[in-house]
């Protein structure tokens, strides 16, 4: 017992000794390393980052038959929604979206834009007609429901039953097709007809989650899209002179193409490079290109999807050939545009960028899952749906490599990793950015400039201004100034941060796939990614999560002094925000260089830290971070040069 009490007093004498002799105590950085959002687990989602024993997600599968009417721009048809309660939880009522709504003078997408207008600007002169609702279940119907903007909140008769429940869900609709849609859709006049580019064209089911129940946010403009998966089987009925494209496998390719085009159709299932479906001489002539008949209804199927679009045109010259992907398997990658669009470098290279976007992605990230991946020239910048992307009939060479590239590796995110858009927008196009890097790199041993790598460097004004908002801004709530960096820029420059100096490649890429493996056709969350890049890599990153997708803090650090002593140098380096290992370079006199890194865990006591270098060497220069990975903004004091 004296032996402890002697103990006891000897500790607390230690401790007033350097309490009396310490000048100050200084400030750690015990703040920056901790856990800023609720990441444990639970039965639904782990604290692995993988999916819970318990996981559920409900299913949409989807019965549509349409009619393309040119004439007035209008498309007809009915919806047969199956809707399958997966949940725990009894269900009283369900939420659609019904995006044409948009569309109308007084919706909230449109009292929400800016006078001067945007990107999402889009016509007022549309909107849904519906008509014969109807909600069947348990052998009961109803056909009660409220219209909210673009909602609808239906209700049941009797309550869903939980964990498989089924109800059906049917109506008629009508539209007129924007010609502005947002940027999204719409139509487009060329010298040989109209483009109709159709997305957000059905009523569809609003998800259901664990997360926030019913995901009801409006559809304003910015914030994209959050969906349930399922099965479709979709029909357009379009006069006798069109030719429709869409996600999904032509079901009955015999009863709307001529011998000649299936036979082509084949030939390019075979082919590495593009084939003609329908050659430019050939646009216009309808009698050569066409079946007989006055009109055709294209019929479609898609399997495991969270959407579907499709494209009509009298004016489309098609082409297509064969993707090889990953286990000896095959898709068709095809083009559809107008003469206005091929020629000069333009988009007679379309199926080709397709075809390489689609194998790379496949070859590193996971395998493309669709028998078909269709380009569509329209008046639409670019956007994706599975197995389809618009982008603008004006691009040419790089640039139309640049938006078919990003909007095929949508894809990969949301498509297959069913992130929620409306919310999260860097979780899909920030991803998808991070992921175009290096398929640019790769096309044609980097045919065209990595566009995100050269613009780097110039966003440093925009990282150091005021205005500037944090990446888990919502996309509708974010300033237009603002969208493309917090959206696009910064969390793909934070994914190649964590990957080329933080992890590693080899570290990151099996945490990457590992997270794309995990939630393929789910809905992961952003703590859901945190934490399996954090298990599947090994490594605790809260300090960086925290700092690059939570805060608006910058990285700086800097070379404070370097001290020579007898035993070589002292190196003091200094951190001024976002706490970042230290990769730096020693370049001696004599030509030869040392390649040295500190941990991250040197900033958690303070913003300073010395190290020590023993050589007998004679150091010429210092530089911080030498292959210029890090977005860091001042990089004038990441070097250091002696002065003799």
């Amino acid at each position: 017992m004296k032996t402890k009490v002697n103990f006891l007093m000897c500790v607390l004498v230690l401790v007033l000794t350097n309490t009396l002799n310490a000048q100050e105590v200084k400030p750690n950085n015990q703040d920056l390393f901790s856990e800023f959002i609720d990441r444990t687990g639970n039965r639904y989602r782990s604290a692995s980052g993988v999916p819970g024993p318990e996981y559920w997600q409900n299913q949409a599968n989807y019965k549509i038959d349409v009619s393309l009417n040119p004439e007035n721009h209008n498309i007809k048809g009915h919806v047969e929604i199956e809707y399958i309660n997966n949940s725990p939880f009894d269900l009283n009522f369900a939420w659609l979206f019904l995006e044409q709504n948009r569309f109308t003078p007084n919706s909230r997408g449109t009292l929400t834009t800016p006078l001067g207008g945007n990107r999402y600007k889009g016509d007022v002169v549309g909107g849904y007609k519906l008509s014969n609702i109807k909600v069947k279940n348990s052998g009961s119907t109803s056909s009660k429901h409220i219209i909210n903007d673009t909602r609808m909140q239906v209700f049941f008769k009797k309550p869903l039953k939980a964990k498989g429940g089924k109800a059906i869900i049917s109506m008629d609709f009508e539209f007129v097709i924007p010609e502005k849609g947002m940027d999204r859709m719409g139509r487009l006049e060329v010298e040989d007809g109209t483009i109709y580019a159709l997305a957000q064209w059905y009523p569809k089911m609003v998800t259901f989650d664990d997360i926030q129940g019913w995901n009801i946010m409006p559809y304003l403009g910015a914030g994209e899209f959050y969906l349930e998966y399922g099965n479709f089987e979709y029909s357009v009925e379009v006069p006798r002179e069109y030719i429709v494209v869409g996600s999904g496998q032509l079901q009955n390719p015999k009863e709307v193409l001529t011998k000649k085009q299936q036979k082509r159709l084949d030939e390019a299932r075979q082919s590495d490079k593009a084939q003609f479906i329908i050659k430019p001489k050939e646009v216009g002539q309808t009698d050569k290109i066409r079946p007989d008949g006055n009109s055709f209804t294209w019929k479609f199927k898609m399997q495991n999807s969270r959407d579907v679009a499709f494209a009509a045109s009298k004016a489309f010259i098609w082409d297509a050939a064969k993707i090889d992907l990953p286990d000896n398997k095959n898709a068709l990658a095809q083009s559809a545009y107008p003469r206005e669009s091929h020629g000069d470098n333009a988009w007679e290279r379309s199926t080709e960028y397709t075809k390489a976007s689609i194998e790379h992605y496949s070859n590193q990230w996971f395998p493309y899952p669709y028998k078909n991946a269709i380009n569509v020239a329209a008046d639409v910048g670019g956007m994706e749906y599975p197995g389809m992307a618009f982008c603008s009939y004006r691009s040419r060479a790089g640039s139309l490599w640049g938006v078919t590239d990003h909007e095929f590796g949508h894809i990969w995110f949301p498509m297959i990793v069913g992130s929620n858009e409306r919310r999260h927008a860097w979780m899909d196009e920030g991803f998808n950015t991070f992921i175009n890097l290096y398929s640019t790199d790769a096309f044609n041993d980097g045919e065209y400039p990595n566009r995100m790598l050269l613009a780097k460097q110039n966003l440093i004004s925009w990282f150091l201004s005021p205005n500037r908002e944090a990446i888990n801004t919502f996309p509708d709530v974010a300033q237009s100034q603002n969208l493309g960096i917090v959206a696009y820029y910064k969390p793909a420059l934070g994914l190649y941060i964590l990957r080329e100096y933080i992890l590693g490649p080899e570290r990151f890429d099996y945490a990457f796939k590992s997270y794309i493996k995990a939630w393929a056709y789910k809905h992961p969350t952003p703590g859901d990614f945190f934490n399996i890049m954090e298990n599947a890599g090994g490594e605790n990153l809260s300090w960086f999560f925290k700092s690059w997708f939570y805060g608006n803090d910058n990285i700086e650090l800097s070379i404070k002094a370097v001290t020579q002593t007898d035993e070589g140098y002292q190196i003091e380096f200094e951190s001024s925000g976002i706490p970042m290992p230290v990769v730096y370079n020693v370049y001696y006199k004599d030509g030869t260089k040392d390649e040295l890194r500190l941990p991250v865990e040197i900033w958690q006591r303070g913003d300073t830290w010395t190290t020590a270098l023993e050589t007998d060497k004679r150091i010429k220069k210092i530089v911080i971070d030498p292959n210029r990975i890090l977005l860091d903004v001042k990089p004038q004091n990441n070097r250091w040069e002696a002065q003799d």
